[in-house]
């Protein structure tokens, strides 16, 4: 419960430097059809900033289409 609560923390911040919050996030995930693990994309938003933008904006933008 402790590693999960603090894998959802760094994709909250991760996200919210990008402009949306953490739900809108993993709700444009779902509607995408990306399915990544939260750890995977806790460790992405902590080591790799550019693929996890890429993530979101695919996420975002697939969501929206």
């Amino acid at each position: 419960r402790d590693f999960r609560s603090l894998w959802i923390a760094r994709i909250s911040a991760a996200v919210r430097m990008n402009g949306i919050t953490y739900s809108v996030f993993i709700d444009a995930l779902n509607k995408s059809g990306i399915r990544l693990k939260r750890k995977m994309l806790a460790d992405l938003a902590v080591r790799d900033g550019a693929a996890f933008k890429a993530i979101l904006e695919k996420a975002t933008a697939a969501a929206h289409a």
